[in-house]
């Protein structure tokens, strides 16, 4: 099983879903082709009502601590009540764009 279906299947076991996406954003990063180290999750659950942030972020990497101490690198995560997500009337945001390997690296210079 791939990180990104272990990681789909245990948020769906883990919460009630009105929607879910698990996006593997490894491809942006400088990583070796094929990689699973960076992934984006929208995740829409009754299960935030009356919970910050903080708290929803907390309840996830709970439910996801074999895999970000297995590999996983970064994992944006966009968390929202059905309400929330109805009010946004769009998608969850963009992730920026991958600054590189190295700070030091010339095409990062601009």
């Amino acid at each position: 099983m791939s990180i990104k279906q272990s990681i789909e299947q245990k948020l769906t076991e883990g919460f009630p879903v009105v929607h879910l996406q698990v996006e593997n954003e490894s491809h942006m990063h400088s990583v070796p082709p094929n990689s699973e180290t960076h992934f984006k999750v929208t995740l829409v659950s009754g299960e935030f009502e009356g919970t910050g942030k903080v708290k929803r972020h907390q309840t996830i990497y709970k439910v996801l601590a074999a895999e970000m101490a297995g590999g996983v690198h970064a994992l944006a995560l966009h968390l929202y009540t059905p309400d929330e997500w109805v009010a946004r009337q769009a998608p969850a945001p963009d992730s920026p764009n991958c600054l590189g390997g190295s700070k030091s690296d010339p095409a990062n210079q601009a």
